[in-house]
Formats: C-alpha cells, sequence, structure tokens
C-alpha cells in the first residue's frame, strides 16, 4: 500500500486517538471528528472484518450488517493483504 496518505495531519490524527484514554475519550473525540454516518461505516466495517474472520459467508455477512458485497469484498481484501491494521484489532479486541 502506498504511504503517500501519510503526512504531518495524519501523523496529528494518529496521535490524537493514541492520547485518549478511555472508550469515553474516544466516542466524544470520534462524535466531534466525524458524522455519525461516518462513525457508523467505520464500525460497520470492522464488523464486516471480525465476521470475515469468524467464517461468515457474504450473504449472511450482508444481512447482519446491512453492508453491500463491494465493502464486504473490499475489507476482505484488506484483511489479507492489507497492512494488518484489522488483524491486530481483532486480536486485541477478541481477549
Amino acid at each position: 500500500m502506498s504511504m503517500k496518505w501519510k503526512d504531518d495531519i495524519t501523523e496529528q490524527l494518529a496521535t490524537a486517538f493514541l492520547s485518549l484514554e478511555d472508550k469515553d475519550e474516544v466516542y466524544a473525540f470520534l462524535e466531534d471528528i466525524a458524522t455519525i454516518g461516518e462513525i457508523r461505516a467505520l464500525a460497520q466495517r470492522l464488523e464486516v472484518a471480525r465476521l470475515l474472520d469468524s467464517g461468515y459467508t457474504y450473504p449472511q455477512i450482508a444481512q447482519q450488517t446491512g453492508a453491500s458485497t463491494a465493502t464486504i469484498s473490499r475489507v476482505k481484501k484488506f484483511l489479507e493483504y492489507g497492512a494488518d491494521g484489522y488483524r491486530t484489532v481483532l486480536d486485541r479486541i477478541r481477549k
């Protein structure tokens, strides 16, 4: 994956996330920085990744999450060939 999207302002965003101390702070920051639709879309993608990792089929995932097959396919691609961000998060939230 190209690293061209990483710059000073995306570095600031990553640092901002790391500075948050608990879920309430994360919710507050997300609510201020993104629309509810954007937050729900990110949450949906994470749930799609979790279901794919658990062996669910595309139709099962689409029915449970409302995600399109294009979204499911995109998440699957990054789950399998991406930067392992999904893998890291899934492994940590499973514990």
